[in-house]
C-alpha cells in the first residue's frame, strides 16, 4: 500500500520502494525546459548584449530550486510542467537522496548568479562560469539522463545511492546492444575530425550571406519606400 505523502517532504513514497523516490522522466523534462530557457537567455547576451532575459531566468531558476529542496519537488513549477509533458510515459523511479544533493548544488549556483546578476547587477567570470556549469549539468541530465551532481554524492555520504537512473548504481554486465566496437569508436572520432576539418576548408564559403531566394525582403523594402512619408 502506498504511504501518504506529506506537504513538506523530499520525494514520494511508492509501493515497493524502501526510500522516497522521484520520477526521472519528469526530472529530465524539467532539465530540458531550464536548459532551453538558460541557453536562449545567454544568446540574447552574446548577440544583443541584453541581460534582461537572463535576470528573469536566474530569478525563476533560483526560486524553482528553493521549492524543490526546501518544500517539496511536487510543487516545483518546472517539475510540474515536466510531469504534464511525460504524463503518458511509464515513470522511472530514482532515489530522492542523491537528487536532493545534486539540487542543493543547483541552489548554490543559482544563488550566486542571483546575487551577482540581479541584486548587485554586475557580471563577471563568476557569473559566466556559474551559467556554464548549470548549462552542462542541465544538458547532461536532459540529453543523456546523467546526473552529474549525483556523481559527487558518494564523496560526502557513506551510504550507497539507490535506484539510480538506468540502474547504474548496480554492477551488471552490458548487453550486446550496449557494447561499442572499435570500428564504431573510429567512426565517431572520424566524424568529429571531419567537423574540425570542415571549419578550415569551408569557413570562407559558409561566411557568405545567403541571398533571398524569393525576393520577399526586397519586395517588402520596395513597398515601404513607395509609401508616402517613408
Amino acid at each position: 500500500m502506498r504511504k501518504k505523502n506529506a506537504v513538506i517532504q523530499f520525494g514520494e513514497n511508492m509501493e515497493g520502494y524502501e526510500i522516497p523516490v522521484l520520477n526521472e522522466r519528469e526530472i529530465r523534462a524539467a532539465a530540458g525546459i531550464l536548459f532551453l530557457a538558460t541557453f536562449l537567455s545567454l544568446m540574447f547576451i552574446v548577440f544583443k548584449g541584453n541581460f534582461v532575459p537572463i535576470k528573469y531566468v536566474v530569478t525563476f531558476f533560483f526560486a524553482d530550486f528553493l521549492i524543490r529542496v526546501f518544500i517539496n519537488p511536487r510543487f516545483s513549477p518546472t517539475l510540474i510542467m515536466g510531469r504534464l509533458m511525460v504524463r503518458n510515459q511509464n515513470p522511472e523511479y530514482v532515489g530522492a537522496r542523491q537528487k536532493k544533493f545534486a539540487w542543493i548544488i543547483g541552489v548554490v549556483l543559482s544563488a550566486i548568479m542571483f546575487i551577482f546578476l540581479v541584486l548587485v547587477n554586475a557580471y563577471s567570470p563568476i557569473t559566466g562560469i556559474g551559467c556554464l556549469i548549470c548549462l552542462v549539468f542541465l544538458f547532461f541530465e536532459s540529453a543523456f539522463g546523467i546526473c552529474l551532481g549525483c556523481k559527487f554524492y558518494p564523496l560526502f555520504f557513506k551510504e550507497k545511492a539507490q535506484y539510480c537512473p538506468g540502474e547504474i548504481c548496480d554492477t551488471k554486465t552490458r548487453q550486446d546492444i550496449q557494447k561499442t566496437s572499435p570500428a564504431q569508436v573510429f567512426i565517431a572520432l572520424a566524424f568529429i575530425a571531419c567537423i574540425f576539418l570542415a571549419v578550415f576548408i569551408l569557413q570562407k564559403e559558409f561566411e557568405k550571406k545567403p541571398y533571398d531566394l524569393f525576393g520577399i525582403n526586397s519586395a517588402t523594402a520596395k513597398v515601404r519606400q513607395e509609401k508616402p512619408g517613408k
